[in-house]
């Protein structure tokens, strides 16, 4: 089968996890930079659906509280896994 330069969709896309450790590292990085930055902008836009500057500080507050309470279940998780 011949393929034209740019042609969509690609036959058998490249395996980069496999051809290169350091492609697979890189990947694994943009990968936890993307989920962080879905979270972070979920996190603003409920922020930004607040109707007062109260409601927006008192919404930050939950945030942080749940996002404390999540944290201190996987450490003690993790304490207990050992």
């Amino acid at each position: 089968m011949t393929r034209v330069p740019g042609q969509w969709p690609v036959p058998e896309p490249a395996d980069l996890e496999a051809d290169d450790p350091q492609g697979a590292a890189h990947l694994a990085l943009v990968a936890a930079q993307a989920r962080f930055h879905v979270v972070l902008g979920s996190v603003r836009a409920d922020l930004e659906e607040q109707p007062s500057p109260m409601a927006v500080l008192g919404a930050a507050r939950r945030w942080k509280d749940a996002i404390t309470a999540m944290a201190d279940e996987v450490a003690a998780a993790l304490k207990k896994a050992g």
